[in-house]
């Protein structure tokens, strides 16, 4: 029993992929076995695991077209996770997607092949609402919002919410929202605070414990091809996406999963 996630966002520099990367890799700690899925074609998430997105073969995008193998294209990184990379050449599968048959389907369809290898996927959404993230929305059941915890970066969150609620209606009707994920988050400050709370409001959503604190250990962990789990093992940052998958994997790991779907029958 497979848990995926989409870590949505429209908003770049929200921290999508530091939470997927860290989220993986404290997973691993748990005993989970992950794969994490970069969907975005800047390839940030590839880069920050440590591969080169220029010298890989088989991506992602290659994947979504059909021409390539799920199991072929992904690859193990140094942190634990398995990764399913991507590259520039996503770019032009997205554009060639717009005209083919399942476009929202493909990605579901690929994981489907490679889900019973893995005890969670993390998708890394790129910043925006189209093709791709869709994809990603309709093959996982829970989606995930990373947001920083300022007054511009919460304006958009209506709009991923008409999104979610199109792709639950349309197209994957298990999707639920896991809820917000407070990033770069400066608890000293009321600013901070009241942005939580009016998006709790605002939007019914549940907030993410706890709130990932803002530190320079996460710009720097990427420069050498790992998350902040290996390079400031002991930081706070570190400690708090620890406690974040210990809570995943508590509500949503394949134990409880198995259990729900056996209360369901």
């Amino acid at each position: 029993m497979t848990t995926t996630i989409a870590v949505a966002n429209q908003k770049g520099g929200v921290a999508k992929t530091t939470t997927v990367a860290s989220l993986g890799a404290a997973l691993v700690e748990l005993d989970q076995r992950v794969l994490l899925v970069d969907a975005d074609p800047q390839a940030s998430l590839t880069f920050s695991l440590g591969v080169d997105p220029e010298e890989i073969d088989l991506t992602i995008g290659e994947v979504l077209l059909g021409t390539a193998k799920p199991a072929d294209a992904v690859i193990g990184t140094e942190d634990g996770p398995d990764l399913l990379p991507a590259n520039i050449r996503l770019t032009q599968a997205e554009e060639s997607l717009v005209s083919r048959t399942g476009r929202e389907q493909r990605l579901r369809v690929a994981l489907g092949k490679v889900a019973d290898d893995y005890d969670f996927i993390l998708i890394d959404c790129p910043p925006a609402l189209g093709v791709l993230t869709v994809g990603a929305l309709s093959a996982a059941q829970l989606v995930l919002i990373p947001l920083q915890a300022e007054t511009l970066s919460h304006r958009g969150v209506g709009q991923l919410m008409d999104t979610v609620h199109d792709v639950k209606q349309f197209i994957n009707s298990e999707l639920e929202i896991l809820g917000v994920l407070p990033t770069m988050y400066d608890g000293r400050t009321r600013h901070a605070q009241n942005v939580l709370a009016a998006i709790a409001e605002t939007y019914d959503l549940p907030v993410v414990q706890p709130p990932i604190p803002k530190t320079i250990k996460f710009a720097e962990a990427p420069a050498i091809g790992r998350s902040i789990l290996s390079t400031a093992r002991s930081h706070k940052g570190s400690q708090a996406y620890r406690e974040v998958a210990a809570d995943l994997v508590k509500k949503h790991g394949p134990r409880q999963r198995a259990r729900r779907q056996r209360s369901a029958e």
